[in-house]
């Protein structure tokens, strides 16, 4: 007798219990060493989705595959019950083999002499997905080996959702969420009863089944599931017959692609393995403006392309990204993206020249100044058609888009000035060489592109804080703060200007009672580029409209071919209520008219008038505080005493844009300092002759400085 035999010739327990905990240490081993192979199940087609879940736009994969992840929840329970009628009825109780059909499929196949039915389960058949193989015996034990570590790793559920993602379909599709776009022209939440048998049915022989090109074949294959799984699932008999008479239709339907320059940039922007990329676009939106850039750029030229963009002015997210006309029209060049192009800005610029002049207390709304023929240092600016209207207002100039104003007010305000407080902002200038900042950048002389001047419009909306705007939703700005690029009169004033500007043509009645739109229009030189951007409470709207290559249409202008545009799109948007710039908030000059203005404010260049006739004018310049002075409060609130000498009387006092109420025909004026910050001192005289000191109030004084209220002393080491 064999020493491992006991005296009944049978094996002894622990020699048994050895040998099966040895087999089961074996699997565990070569489990470990050898798992399954998640690789193409792991490489899935990103998804990028709208506001409201929508799909906008799916990439494919390797070799251009579609391969969409999906979740149980989003697949009608349906197809699940004929699938698993169909595929596999035991799929919840067996571990991955299904013992009873492998049995089945054996005596069968011995009595028959050849496969009467198979015996893949699902998770077989997942197995054989993940790591295609020929159809051979040893393939068949591979797959059941790796059926096992399937089930020992994930759940049932999560094998049923693998198999959704990864099942043929035929041709470039993989998985139920392409197959039913592309077969049924919706997605798998809801299907009637022929529907689900449909694809059911496909992955059994994706080729050969292919609705598109064996309608026939697909017919047959559709109704033998309807019979089969009929009984089991409980379906109406009579509505499985007339199920079966619906035809199987040919025609294959194309994948949506909305927002495709939006969807692009987020999917190469992604971070992490995520494949599914949740933005703020409005899809009914985005379909409706994408239609009408289309139609506006048809209206320009046969290869013209547009751009739109709509903002939410609170929280700076991205409501519609329209990039060109088209993604397909290769002669308007639709596959570039002219949201993020660089182009000149026209005079798009300008509210903001005059907003910086109104922040710093050099000009008002009504202050008055000359558009004629100007030399500016060898700079001869004209107007459109060289057209000129002798003295007018500011917010004259800013409504007529009038050149030379702007110049003489950029002048006055200094571009390195200008470009310097948009740049601290965040806002990428393309600026020419390297050249320094000059006036020409009133009229569009740099780079910008319709996304930055869309957010600067978006500010001058809401907050006056230049914030980056958003396409995710967990990259919301509404949460940025800083210093504002106007302060809040400046804004409004801007605001109320444009406001004024008249609507183009043909939409005086429909839209003007309906909602107040603020806009400014711009044109490039050489007409290259047509910008319309506007605002009301609510939304910022940018409208682009050009060729992508940079070649000009003559005859095209924003007012005539952008404007039209931006007003449409508003007709597309909720309705807002009044704005707060339509209201006359605190006392300022913006909203004085020009007889109430102070002298000072009332003639922006009359000081340049008296110098060319040579009368003598005194310097303007602030005594106290000076420039960069440190200055301490001492209290709740500190009075700060203002001094100027020189200038010609009456005098009128600014801090931060705001008027001072004080005497005139004084030198001096009072202000009380409340806050720690910095501080905008302005004083400007009868002629128009201005001068400026920024300062700065602290709480306590700061280490390395003594000194009560006035100019602090560095103490020495």
């Amino acid at each position: 007798m064999p020493w491992h035999l006991n005296r009944s010739g049978r094996w002894p327990a622990a020699y048994l219990a050895g040998f099966v905990i040895g087999c089961i240490a074996l699997v565990a081993i070569i489990d470990r060493i050898n798992p399954p192979d998640m690789t193409r199940f792991e490489t899935r087609s990103v998804e990028v989705r709208a506001s409201d879940g929508s799909l906008l736009r799916a990439f494919p994969v390797e070799d251009g595959r579609l391969r969409q992840q999906v979740t149980l929840e989003e697949v009608d329970p349906l197809f699940i019950s004929m699938l698993l009628a169909f595929e596999d009825k035991r799929f919840y109780t067996h571990g991955g083999v299904d013992a009873r059909a492998l049995i089945r499929a054996l005596y069968q196949a011995a009595a028959n002499g050849e496969i009467v039915s198979g015996a893949s389960t699902l998770t077989m058949q997942v197995a054989r997905l993940l790591e295609p193989r020929p159809r051979t015996i040893g393939a068949k034990i591979i797959e059941m080996f790796r059926a096992w570590q399937l089930e020992w790793r994930f759940s049932k559920r999560q094998i049923l959702e693998i198999y959704l993602t990864l099942a043929p379909y035929g041709g470039n599709l993989e998985g139920i969420k392409a197959a039913s776009v592309a077969y049924l022209g919706h997605d798998t939440r809801h299907m009637t009863p022929e529907e689900a048998a449909l694809l059911v049915a496909l992955p059994q022989s994706p080729t050969r089944l292919r609705p598109d090109r064996h309608s026939d074949a697909a017919f047959t294959a559709r109704n033998k599931v309807l019979r089969r799984v009929a009984p089991i699932i409980g379906l109406d008999a009579h509505l499985a017959d007339l199920a079966a008479k619906v035809p199987v239709g040919a025609k294959r339907y194309r994948p949506a692609i909305i927002a495709p320059h939006a969807s692009s940039r987020l999917r190469f922007a992604r971070s992490g393995t995520d494949v599914v990329i949740n933005t703020t676009l409005d899809i009914s939106l985005q379909k409706r403006l994408e239609h009408l850039a289309q139609g506006g750029a048809r209206r320009v030229h046969e290869q013209a392309s547009a751009a739109i963009l709509v903002v939410d002015n609170r929280s700076r997210t991205v409501l519609a990204y329209v990039g060109s006309a088209g993604i397909g029209e290769k002669r308007r060049l639709g596959y570039v993206d002219m949201v993020r192009a660089v182009r000149s800005p026209g005079s798009t610029l300008k509210p903001f020249i005059y907003g910086m002049a109104f922040d710093e207390g050099l000009a008002a709304p009504e202050t008055r100044l000359r558009d004629e023929p100007r030399n500016f240092g060898g700079y001869t600016p004209s107007n459109f058609h060289d057209r000129h209207y002798g003295e007018v207002s500011i917010a004259e100039a800013l409504i007529r888009s009038l050149n030379i104003p702007a110049v003489a007010v950029l002048d006055r305000v200094g571009p390195v000035v200008f470009t310097q407080r948009l740049q601290d902002q965040g806002v990428p200038l393309a600026l020419p060489g390297t050249e320094v900042p000059g006036l020409a950048i009133a009229l569009g002389g740099l780079g910008m592109t319709l996304e930055d001047l869309t957010a600067m419009y978006a500010a001058l909306a809401d907050d006056g804080v230049v914030k980056p705007l958003g396409l995710l939703p967990d990259r919301r700005s509404d949460a940025v703060t800083g210093q504002p690029l106007l302060r809040q009169p400046a804004r409004h004033a801007v605001a109320r200007i444009l406001a004024g500007i008249r609507p183009p043509e043909g939409r005086l009645v429909a839209t003007a009672p309906v909602r107040q739109i603020a806009y400014k229009t711009g044109t490039s030189y050489g007409f290259r580029d047509a910008w319309a951007i506007g605002f009301d409470r609510d939304y910022t709207v940018g409208v682009w409209l050009g060729r992508a290559d940079g070649t000009p249409i003559l005859g095209h202008f924003g007012v005539s071919s952008a404007a039209p545009v931006l007003f449409d799109v508003f007709d597309h948007l909720e309705k807002s209520a009044p704005a707060p710039w339509a209201e006359t908030i605190e006392a300022t000059y913006a909203n004085l008219n020009f007889q109430a203005l102070p002298p000072g404010l009332k003639y922006f260049d009359r000081a340049e008038r008296l110098i060319e006739v040579g009368a003598h004018v005194p310097n303007l310049n602030i005594a106290f505080p000076a420039p960069e002075s440190v200055l301490e409060i001492t209290g709740d609130t500190t009075p700060l005493t203002l001094l100027a000498h020189g200038g010609k009387r009456p005098l009128q006092w600014f801090v931060d844009g705001v008027p001072l109420p004080s005497s005139r025909w004084a030198r001096k004026a009072s202000y009380q300092l409340q806050s720690e910050g910095f501080y905008s001192v302005t004083v400007v005289d009868a002629l128009g002759q201005r001068s400026v000191a920024k300062i700065r109030a602290v709480r306590q004084s700061a280490p390395g400085f003594e000194g009560k209220l006035g100019v602090l002393t560095p103490v020495a080491d």
